[in-house]
């Protein structure tokens, strides 16, 4: 692994509604290699920004200003595509029981261990 990229080459969506967060989250995956999509603050925009784009994976705040980000993972995991949740919550209930032993989070995110989470998407088989 490159230790100066070690996310070369990953396509990474960042969907985050907290702007300072989602530029943050964006620049800690470009500055480790990443090719980022986004940052998008809502499923919305999220689905127009991948359509007909090919992605290893995406990193998904919960909350987006009340809306959940659960049918957008649905959408990606239906294309193969891995999602690691950011959330605030610490209860497993607000999250769907296909997603409940999802890879998730707690903000503020440590960059190394986002930058660990991420790198878990390069090493699957497509």
């Amino acid at each position: 692994m490159n230790k100066s990229a070690p996310l070369a080459g990953l396509r990474i969506l960042v969907v985050e509604d907290a702007f300072l967060v989602a530029l943050d989250l964006s620049d800690e995956l470009a500055d480790a290699g990443c090719d980022v999509v986004g940052p998008a603050p809502s499923v919305q925009q999220a689905l127009e920004q991948i359509d007909g784009v090919e992605l290893d994976g995406a990193v998904l705040d919960v909350n987006l200003q009340g809306e959940r980000s659960f049918p957008l993972a649905e959408h990606l995991a239906a294309r193969d595509v891995p999602s690691v949740f950011l959330t605030g919550y610490d209860s497993a209930t607000v999250f769907p029981d296909q997603f409940r032993d999802s890879p998730r989070l707690s903000k503020p995110v440590d960059t190394r261990v986002l930058i660990e989470a991420v790198a878990r998407f390069g090493n699957r088989e497509h």
